[in-house]
Order: C-alpha cells, then sequence, then structure tokens
C-alpha cells in the first residue's frame, strides 16, 4: 500500500472534522449542549473519544466552530463582495439566501436559538459573535441610511427580528411555514428600498 500522500492526509482531516461537527450539531440541537459529552459526539459520529481530540481540544471549541463557521457563512450572504457596501442586488440577494440557507440548516437553528436561551452556553460565544454581527449591522443600517430611511438602525434591527422570527418558526415547524409565500411577503415589505432593481 502507498503512503498517503499530504493531499489525501488532509481530505480524511477534513472529512472526520466535519463528521465530529455534524454529530455534535444533532446533538446539541436535540439534547441541548450541557447534555451532550464528547464521548456522545465521538459515539454519534462513529469514532473514539481520543480522535476526537486530535481535531479539538475541548465541547467548547467544537460548539465554537459550530457557531462561528456558519455565522460567517451566513454574513458572507450580506455582503458577497466584501466592500462593506450593500448595493439593491446585495439587499435582495440577502433575503432570498436566508430562506434558501434556512431549509437547509433546521439543526443550528435549533442550536443557535436554544444557544441565545442560555446564558452559561451563550457567554462561551458571546464576544466573538458581537464582534461578528455589529459591522453586518452596520452594512444593513447604511442600506437603509442610504435609502432615506429616517432611523436605519433600527429598521436593521426589525429587518433581523423579522427574519429571526421566521427562522425560529421554521426551526420548530417546517411542515406549517410556506417559505415562499414568506420571503415574497418580506420581499413585497421592503421593495420600496429596492424599487430600482
Amino acid at each position: 500500500m502507498a503512503p498517503r500522500t499530504k493531499e489525501s492526509f488532509e481530505k480524511i482531516r477534513t472529512e472526520k472534522k466535519a463528521l465530529i461537527l455534524d454529530a455534535a450539531l444533532e446533538l446539541f440541537a436535540s439534547e441541548g449542549y450541557h447534555v451532550t459529552s464528547v464521548s456522545k459526539i465521538a459515539q454519534a459520529a462513529g469514532i473514539s473519544k481520543g480522535l476526537i481530540y486530535n481535531y479539538f481540544e475541548s465541547k467548547e471549541e467544537i460548539l465554537e466552530t459550530l457557531v462561528f463557521t456558519t455565522m460567517e457563512e451566513l454574513l458572507d450572504m450580506i455582503d458577497p463582495n466584501k466592500d462593506g457596501v450593500m448595493t439593491d442586488e446585495e439587499f435582495v440577494y440577502m433575503i432570498d439566501m436566508n430562506f434558501k440557507w434556512l431549509e437547509a440548516n433546521s439543526d443550528f437553528l435549533k442550536l443557535y436559538f436554544a444557544m441565545m436561551l442560555q446564558p452559561t452556553v451563550l457567554k462561551l460565544v458571546e464576544v466573538k459573535l458581537m464582534e461578528l454581527t455589529i459591522p453586518v449591522f452596520k452594512v444593513i443600517s447604511n442600506y437603509f441610511d442610504s435609502k432615506g430611511c429616517e432611523n436605519p438602525m433600527i429598521e436593521a434591527r426589525y429587518l433581523n427580528s423579522l427574519l429571526d422570527g421566521i427562522n425560529i418558526n421554521y426551526a420548530i415547524d417546517p411542515t406549517s411555514i410556506p417559505l415562499d409565500a414568506m420571503k415574497q411577503k418580506v420581499l413585497q415589505q421592503y421593495a420600496p428600498y429596492y424599487n430600482s432593481i
């Protein structure tokens, strides 16, 4: 048998890490962060507990990786070209991608909203989460400001709350939330801001 190349080693490492993260996400979402042990994650991933520590130092690091990797993915939807300016096209893209992402990530949403309601869990990620989200609110607020909105930061927070409300309802009961109709309603509500498209 030929020795593994650096590329094949990295591929195996990436696959194992993804396996651990998927198992952890499912357990954190269904059983809760505190109840889920590293042993349970290892068992769900079909690997040894010791092997997890080759990839992550602790359960906290697994949580942080899940949260921050996913949050960065979400934040890329808001400013895909990373220029700090939201255009009309990017605003519509953000709404559209929120709904597409929502369908594929209900387990993360369960974890995210459960985490937000548990101060001891939120404390593990709170500082970095704020570092990631504050600039995003500024981009959205600046967009509304450029459109002549009277209270742009309030509008940015309102939009976030509106989407969070849809997201949490979908996470709780995905079968009864008509996502396409909801998306159209949000786009219709904000149409006066981007009517130049």
